[in-house]
C-alpha cells in the first residue's frame, strides 16, 4: 500500500480464536459430565434408601427357598385335596324309590369312602332334588370333599351350608339318579382331579417362575 501507511518488514499479524472461548466450552461440557454422574449416584441412593428392590430380593429369596424345599410356587399353593378314605359321606335318598341309599353307600365303601348317616334325606330335600343329586357339606368342603365325592356322581349339584358343623358331607340322591359314575370313568376323574400342572420352563436358559 502506498501512501501514508505503508506495511514494512515480512511478517504479518495473524488473527487468531480466543483462548478464553475453548476453556469455556471445556469447563461447561466437565460441569455437565459430572452432574449428571452427580444425578445417577443420587437415584441409586434412593434406591437403596427407600428399598426400590424389595420385590427382587424377595422374589430371590422365594427362588431359593423353592429350590431348597424342592417344591415349586404354583404346587406349594395348591389345596391339597383329602383322600376318599378321609372322607365321611351320609347317604340320603330324595326320591320315592327304595334301597337306593343303602347300594349308593355300598358302593361308595367299596370305592374307600367312609360311610357316616343312610336313611331318607330331611324333609327341605325330599322329592325336591330334580336332578341326579345333590353334594352338601360346610364352607371348607367347597374345594375339597366335595370335588372329590363329585368324581362319583359328576352331574350332581354342589352346595355348601355355612351353619353346618363338622367336616362330614352329604350325598342326597335325586330323581335323575340312574347310578354312580363307573369305578373307572370315577379313578380317571380323581387323578386328573388331583394332578398338579407343572410350571412351563421359560425361553431363556429353562428357568421356571422367573427363578
Amino acid at each position: 500500500m502506498g501512501g501514508q501507511y505503508r506495511i514494512t518488514g515480512d511478517k504479518y499479524p495473524r488473527m487468531r480464536p480466543s483462548r478464553r472461548r475453548g476453556r469455556l466450552a471445556f469447563l461447561a461440557v466437565a460441569c455437565a459430565a459430572v452432574l449428571g454422574v452427580l444425578g445417577w449416584g443420587t437415584l441409586q441412593l434412593i434406591d437403596v434408601f427407600t428399598g426400590g428392590d424389595e420385590a427382587s430380593a424377595a422374589g430371590a429369596v422365594a427362588c431359593r427357598t423353592d429350590r431348597t424345599t424342592g417344591a415349586s410356587p404354583s404346587a406349594a399353593s395348591a389345596t391339597a385335596l383329602p383322600a376318599p378314605g378321609k372322607i365321611t359321606v351320609n347317604v340320603l335318598n330324595a326320591t320315592t324309590r327304595s334301597g337306593l341309599a343303602k347300594q349308593t353307600a355300598d358302593e361308595l365303601r367299596k370305592r374307600g369312602f367312609r360311610i357316616g348317616e343312610v336313611g331318607n334325606a330331611p324333609a327341605r330335600f325330599d322329592k325336591k332334588v330334580k336332578g341326579t343329586g345333590l353334594l352338601l357339606g360346610p364352607a371348607a368342603a367347597l374345594k375339597t370333599a366335595l370335588p372329590v365325592l363329585g368324581t362319583q356322581l359328576p352331574a350332581a349339584e354342589h352346595r355348601t351350608d355355612a351353619a353346618r358343623k363338622g367336616a362330614a358331607v352329604d350325598l342326597v340322591i335325586g330323581d335323575k339318579f340312574t347310578g354312580l359314575a363307573k369305578k373307572a370313568q370315577a379313578d380317571t376323574a380323581l387323578a386328573a382331579l388331583k394332578k398338579t400342572p407343572k410350571p412351563a420352563a421359560s425361553a431363556g436358559g429353562g428357568r421356571k417362575n422367573g427363578c
